[in-house]
């Protein structure tokens, strides 16, 4: 008789009131809550008698993969390979005692798992060491339910890890990393890679719970050609070189799909790690100014464009830029360099070169509303077909913004241009019937799915004659 059959007889002789096929389906119905890949029948088993409070006291392996674990299971082996490892965090008990806690996230041949390590154990001799792909034991973990109800692994005093060289069937990072294209709603603990679209920024905010909390936000392209949209919670600039240039290639390591504002999107955390291909070093940056415009905090915001009809968005807080003007063939040595993101600064070199016509100008950029596609930034020139309006919107935060639109067309399609905050005083200055060309806007998915324009601090509106 297997050992589930045993188990199954044990907990039907102790609670005789259900028959084997009530318990069957209480299994199945356990593993649909769960979701696929993280409970056996065994595991299922052992979840509904705890819930039946029936403690089935049967010897189970010590030794067991992931698909096998159990929440209240016990002094468990398993042979696993990290796939993330996170730093270690201080926090407080509810007594005011101070705790160490380190998360990390490890995969066999089939499934992931999370792993908690606690106090002493956060800061184990070597562990700063380890690796993505590094097999690793864990020996004498116990097993408790995350707050989805999913086992996760816990190292405590009496628990151990430790590096393994011997030969694995668990497949390598290399083998389980995919495409961005190839990605679907639902994954998580995925391995993504794909190449930077368009620029990296950070951003900060104030959680539900009134604490601050900060993000990077970039695009992935896929082999496909489209792009993803990307957010890292817990992450920002010092998680990055200060020089990624445009299409360099990325791999992001423990990363989730979700539906977003802009279809499907990938999410990651403090843990997630970013890993970007090859030795980046500073090198000169030639553009032509398509646009340049000073903002009230004293940053200069300049559109650029390179010999590959790139767009660059560059801030200069050194007020060096401001010697030269609109279709200036510039060379700087940047500070930071992320994707089409630029930043000057007091030390970044800039001097003005002979004009080359290799390098568009303004009117070279211009897109036609009809190949405008979300997550790029353009330049266009259109017509105002509507009187373009101003409106209060309230976020969900309950912070009020302004916002003003107007709907343009070229002679090959129509589309909305939207400004938020501060950028809504360049659409109030327009009106309908005017011919305007505009620098430096970015497209987004609106309402049921249609590309918009967002005006950014790099956009400049000029009317036409």
């Amino acid at each position: 008789m297997s050992e589930f059959e045993t188990l199954i007889n044990k907990l039907l002789e102790l609670k005789p009131e259900f028959s084997r096929s009530g318990i069957e389906e209480m299994i199945k119905q356990k593993k649909d809550k769960i979701g696929a890949g993280y409970l056996t029948d065994q595991g299922a088993l052992f979840l509904i008698a705890a819930e039946l409070e029936v403690a089935l006291s049967e010897p189970l392996k010590v030794e067991m993969d992931i698909k096998d674990l159990y929440v209240g299971a016990k002094e468990v082996s398993l042979e696993t390979r990290i796939l993330n490892l996170a730093p270690p965090k201080q926090f407080t008990r509810k007594d005011g005692s101070p705790f160490l806690l380190r998360n990390m996230t490890v995969y066999d041949i089939d499934s992931t798992a999370s792993v908690k390590l606690w106090d002493e154990k956060a800061n184990l001799p070597g562990i700063e060491e380890l690796k993505p792909g590094d097999l690793v034991k864990i020996i004498k973990a116990y097993i408790k339910s995350d707050l989805n109800g999913r086992p996760t692994i816990n190292i405590g005093s009496g628990s151990h890890i430790e590096s393994s060289h011997e030969e694995s069937d668990i497949p390598s990072i290399h083998d389980i990393t995919v495409d961005v294209s190839s990605v679907k709603e639902g994954q998580t603990d995925l391995v993504v890679s794909g190449k930077i679209d368009g620029m990296i920024n950070s951003m900060e905010f104030t959680n539900s719970r009134g604490q601050p909390g900060k993000a990077l936000r970039l695009r992935l392209k896929g082999t496909d050609g489209d792009s993803l949209r990307v957010v890292l919670w817990g992450k920002d600039e010092s998680n990055i070189p200060k020089i990624i240039p445009v299409d360099v290639k990325v791999r992001l390591l423990g990363v989730r799909t979700k539906s977003g504002i802009e279809g499907l999107e990938i999410h990651g955390n403090e843990s997630t790690i970013i890993e970007i291909e090859g030795k980046q070093e500073a090198k000169p940056t030639t553009f032509r100014i398509i646009s340049m415009a000073k903002l009230d905090s004293g940053e200069t915001m300049i559109l650029g464009a390179n010999d590959q009809e790139q767009l660059f968005n560059i801030s200069d807080s050194s007020e060096k830029m401001l010697q030269f003007q609109e279709n200036d063939v510039i060379e700087c040595m940047p500070t930071k360099v992320f994707g089409n993101s630029i930043t000057l600064d007091e030390n970044s070199f800039v001097r003005k070169v002979d004009d080359n016509s290799s390098i568009p100008n303004k009117s070279n950029l211009r897109t036609k509303i009809s190949d405008v596609k979300i997550g790029g930034n353009y330049c266009v020139e259109a017509i105002i077909l509507k009187v373009p309006e101003r409106r209060e919107i309230q976020t969900k935060n309950g912070e009020s913004v302004v916002l003003s639109e107007m709907f343009i067309e070229d002679d090959s399609g129509q589309i909305w241009i939207k400004g938020w905050r501060k950028q809504a005083r360049f659409i109030d200055k327009c009106s309908i019937g005017e011919i305007i060309s505009v620098t430096g806007v970015n497209a987004k998915s609106g309402l049921e799915g249609r590309v918009e324009l967002i005006l950014t601090p790099f956009s400049i509106i000029t009317k036409k004659n």
